[in-house]
């Protein structure tokens, strides 16, 4: 063989992966699916034995964690599926901008300022009145497959 040395040239992300396979057999109610390219939340999960020669499959109706729309999907219960990594995230709320933004602090001391307000009109006017009275506010972020958004919301007491 030859004595050269090989260089590669680095492209893209650090190659970690949005999602990871899992068994579809193995996949339960009240974990996460990727359904249509989409971070689901499993709510119902159906197994049925085919004839003869084919695969038992497996039907998930899940929910979006992002838009609560609901998926279906059918899959051989032997073959892969995508499984998300789902990560939740708990930030203090520091400022709410004009324009919809919220200002976090994150666990280091810096401050995260790329999300949006929620679209859930409960959520969004709990937050709004919670930071207007003075409250300390701790917002859980849910990300998943680049995307992330405000899930929850807990009031650690006044300012």
């Amino acid at each position: 063989m030859s004595d050269e040395e090989h260089h590669f040239e680095a492209k893209g992300d650090a190659g970690a992966s949005k999602t990871y396979p899992q068994q579809a057999g193995t996949i339960r109610k009240n974990g996460y699916i990727v359904i249509k390219g989409r971070p689901c939340k499993v709510v119902e999960v159906s197994t049925s034995k085919t004839g003869k020669h084919g695969h038992a499959k497996c039907h998930f109706v899940g929910i979006d964690i992002f838009t609560a729309k609901k998926l279906e999907d059918i899959v051989p219960s032997s073959h892969n599926c995508d499984v998300p990594h789902v990560n939740r995230t708990d930030y203090q709320l520091i400022d709410i901008s004009e324009d919809g933004f919220v200002s976090l602090l994150t666990e280091s001391g810096g401050t995260k300022d790329d999300l949006r307000l929620p679209t859930d009109e409960n959520m969004l006017s709990q937050i709004k009145e919670g930071f207007e009275s003075g409250k300390d506010l701790v917002l859980s972020v849910m990300s998943a497959m680049g995307e992330e958004q405000i899930c929850a919301l807990k009031d650690i007491g006044p300012k």
